[in-house]
């Protein structure tokens, strides 16, 4: 399971908050040590257009079409 928190600053440090309903599914208490993998999210709009192609969008869907049939 895994769910989306907000990074905040807690005085000189960066610090999230854990849900509520989180914590209780996966049994979490005061004072344990837990590992956390971090997972940025992309924002797919700075990487749009970047990539050169030397075929159009609607020939790459004639194509893949043709082998479906």
């Amino acid at each position: 399971m895994s769910t989306e928190v907000e990074v905040r600053r807690i005085g000189n440090s960066l610090g999230v908050i854990l849900p509520k309903e989180f914590v209780r599914q996966k049994g979490i208490k005061a004072d344990e040590k837990i590992l956390i993998e971090v997972v940025k999210e992309a924002d797919l709009r700075d990487v749009f257009g970047m990539l050169k192609r030397r075929r159009s969008g609607q020939e790459f869907k004639d194509m893949i079409r043709e082998g479906w049939e």
